[in-house]
């Protein structure tokens, strides 16, 4: 079953979230219409190589154009129009930078895993728990609500100042008309009367003065209300949330919604000053004792600079933290004299700014590390598909300096993964008279100098962006606190579904939290510190617990890939657990758990029955990345086979736990079928005959364990096949144990 498939079968809560992340950066109809095409090619590759984003962007227009002829002969107007609208999108917005729609579809799909890996758990994590609270929700409504409301009332005012506008030229009018009179002709009846008409207009002025400046101080207080409360909070907590999917959490959205806010906030106090410059034009033009523009004006015209001033601040981030390219999944680690990108924006999206805001980047103050490559760029609304007032800087390096005594600080294979620094961004923006200096800071980053150090580096990122959300705490290691083991254990689940496709269940959950604490216990409130995680040895083992789990990660990622996502991978179980599990099941019935006392090791356990009914129980030694390089799991499974005391191999592997066919779970993941073998006319490169390798273990009358896998036995394509044809299967494994005897 396609990703996609799986994902239309999610309860509809799960579905709202799917909704909203696709939208005109990456349409959900192109997703459905073109699923398994998609879920087919290699986009986080392509993230991170132009040429190969090029040609996915080219094959994805081909595909989009095929269904376009398909949809045309079908008379589907609605879905003409669209697909011609997608069309028109990926060659505009994409063509320049083809990377980016890789990157989208890329975050895409690891976000429908990670959602379908949420889907089973059978409950919500507490990080992810408090990301979808539904009173940050509420306030996010609030916030968008009030926004629209200061908008208008900033309108309406402008039509307030307009009548007062054209109530003080008619007096201006009239007052003149007046005084041009001759002195005989003021003193007459009409012209008294008229006195007194001009003295309610100046009474009427007044008021309508001060219902201005009244109406303004309101629309200032409520910015500035909403600044102070709503709107920082909603800016914190997005932040909150770019942490933890930096970590492999849930995708944060919200930046568009917030750029929305802050821009419409920034036109109401623009809108705002001009209505104060235009008071103050009248002002000069009249002004009598108890005006209240002179008095009210400068306070008000402060607080709206004041506002300006913070508002702009705010609204500098970074959106995309640092990362390097060949390692996008583990951001924030950074390795000297290697590129890496990094992109901000600025929340307040005017027309006036575009190619106007200069950003210069720079890393810590304490000149041990410097920037090399472009690291002033100009923001723009070009480079992004979505039209923001954002820069990227995708050529930016990090290079250690030398000391004093001409040799590097700690560059080589002992850099401390634990040391925390921080890339840095300044600007200057200069509209309408005002001039304000910006600045703003990556979350902290590690510095590496060989790719050794990644898992160590990455390990910090993890702990530092699971326990705080202070986004500038560089000495956080110096006293590191400890973290709660439940929401660590979430943190490592998103790990297995961003990195490798397929999150973690509560019984694999357990067996992580067993081996933390070295006890069976109720994890909920349990507290780990960072030295049980990273520092500390496991019990009796050369190697901590985060070293062994990221070693089973790279065994996943490169060799077992398509059998995890599958599910068919338990993985984490305990010996004690793996036999409880097997005891009762038919004989023949195996599982398949990751080593515990080797790195990056996975074996297979089955169940057997001698021949007084007893249960026994077979563990091969693990494989680990270096066999499995040379023959895959899945064919390793189909083919091994135990030489028992009376010298016939067989396969002993029946069914997966708890009683899936074998081949009914792995047979897709076949590289081929034993009848699909070569024939001897075939032939080898270079004159030799090509081999097929057959694992086969023996298992003697003293031994329950079988002996290495390692030992492969060599049989050519050609006299497979010719055995197959002229031999029965018996006599085919006797053929292979007297081979087995005389090696």
């Amino acid at each position: 079953m396609s990703q996609w498939s799986q994902v239309q079968q999610l309860e509809i809560k799960f579905l709202e979230q799917v909704d909203q992340f696709y939208d005109d950066n990456f349409p959900m109809e192109i997703r459905h219409l073109l699923a398994q095409w998609i879920e087919s090619q290699d986009w986080e590759a392509a993230a991170n190589n132009e040429a190969m984003a090029m040609i996915l962007l080219q094959n994805l227009i081909i595909q989009v154009d095929e269904q376009l002829d398909r949809v045309s002969q079908e008379k589907n107007l609605l879905l003409i129009h669209n697909l011609k609208r997608v069309r028109k999108l990926l060659q505009g917005k994409y063509h320049g930078n083809p990377m980016h729609i890789a990157v989208i579809i890329s975050n895409c799909l690891r976000e429908e895993r990670r959602i379908l890996a949420a889907a089973s758990m059978p409950v919500q994590g507490p990080l992810e728990k408090s990301l979808q609270n539904s009173v940050v929700s509420e306030r996010q409504r609030n916030v968008e609500h009030k926004v629209s409301a200061i908008k208008n009332s900033a309108q309406m005012t402008d039509q307030d100042v307009k009548y007062l506008e054209d109530l003080q030229e008619e007096f201006d009018f009239r007052y003149k008309t007046i005084q041009s009179l001759e002195q005989n002709d003021k003193n007459s009846a009409l012209i008294k009367q008229e006195m007194l008409a001009l003295q309610a207009m100046l009474n009427t002025l007044d008021y309508k003065r001060k219902e201005v400046l009244s109406k303004i101080g309101r629309v200032i207080h409520e910015i500035d209300m909403l600044m102070s409360n709503m709107l920082t909070e909603e800016l914190l907590d997005w932040k909150r949330r770019q942490q933890i999917a930096c970590i492999g959490g849930p995708l944060h959205g919200g930046l568009d919604q917030l750029q929305n806010c802050f821009t419409l906030l920034a036109e109401s106090l623009f809108q705002v000053r001009r209505q104060l410059e235009k008071l103050d034009e009248l002002l000069t033009r009249l002004t009598y004792d108890g005006d209240p523009i002179p008095v009210q004006r400068p306070q008000l015209l402060e607080k709206v600079n004041f506002l300006l001033y913070n508002l702009f601040r705010n609204s500098f981030v970074v959106e995309r933290q640092p990362c390097m390219p060949t390692h996008p999944q583990r951001p924030m680690v950074l390795k000297t004299l290697i590129q890496f990108t990094v992109k901000l924006r600025l929340l307040i999206k005017l027309p006036e700014l575009n190619y106007q805001i200069r950003v210069k980047a720079t890393i810590d103050n304490n000149r041990r590390f410097v920037l090399c490559g472009t690291h002033v760029k100009a923001m723009n609304m070009d480079e992004s598909a979505n039209g923001s007032l954002s820069v990227e800087f995708r050529h930016l390096q990090p290079k250690e300096m030398k000391t004093s005594a001409g040799s590097k600080g700690n560059e080589g294979p002992h850099m401390v993964t634990e040391e925390l620094h921080s890339i840095s961004f300044e600007t200057q923006v200069c509209l309408y008279g005002l001039t304000i200096n910006l600045e703003t800071s990556s979350l902290p980053v590690v510095m590496i100098s060989n790719v050794s150090q990644l898992p160590n580096a990455w390990a910090s990122i993890i702990w530092y962006n699971l326990s705080t959300n202070d986004p500038q705490n560089l000495s956080f290691f110096n006293n590191p606190p400890a973290a709660t083991l439940s929401q660590l254990l979430e943190v490592l689940s998103w790990q297995f579904s961003s990195y490798v496709g397929r999150g973690l269940n509560s019984e694999q959950l357990n067996m992580l939290a067993e081996k933390l604490m070295g006890q069976q216990v109720s994890y909920n409130d349990y507290q780990l510190s960072w030295a049980k995680f990273c520092k500390e040895h496991l019990p009796g083992k050369s190697f901590t617990f985060w070293v062994w789990l990221e070693a089973i990660l790279d065994l996943i990622k490169k060799h077992i890939l398509p059998l995890w996502i599958d599910g068919y991978v338990m993985g984490f179980v305990s010996k004690e657990k793996e036999r409880i599990l097997l005891k009762d099941k038919t004989p023949g019935t195996f599982l398949l758990r990751f080593s515990e006392s080797n790195l990056g090791g996975i074996t297979f356990t089955w169940v057997d029955q001698l021949e007084n009914g007893d249960v026994t129980f077979h563990s091969v030694e693990p494989y680990n990345k270096g066999r499995l390089s040379a023959l895959p799991f899945a064919d390793i499974l189909r083919d091994y086979k135990v030489i028992m005391a009376d010298n016939v191999p067989e396969n002993p592997l029946k069914y997966l736990y708890p009683d899936i066919p074998k081949d009914k779970a792995f047979g897709k993941h076949y590289s081929c079928q034993p009848n699909e073998v070569s024939k001897p006319s075939d032939g080898g490169g270079k004159g030799y005959v090509p081999s097929v390798f057959i694992p086969v273990s023996k298992i003697l009358n003293d031994s329950t364990e079988p002996h290495s896998p390692s030992d492969l036995l060599p049989m050519s394509p050609s006299v497979y096949a010719v055995l197959r044809e002229h031999l029965s299967p018996t006599a085919i494994e006797t053929a292979v144990s007297c081979k087995l005897s005389h090696s």
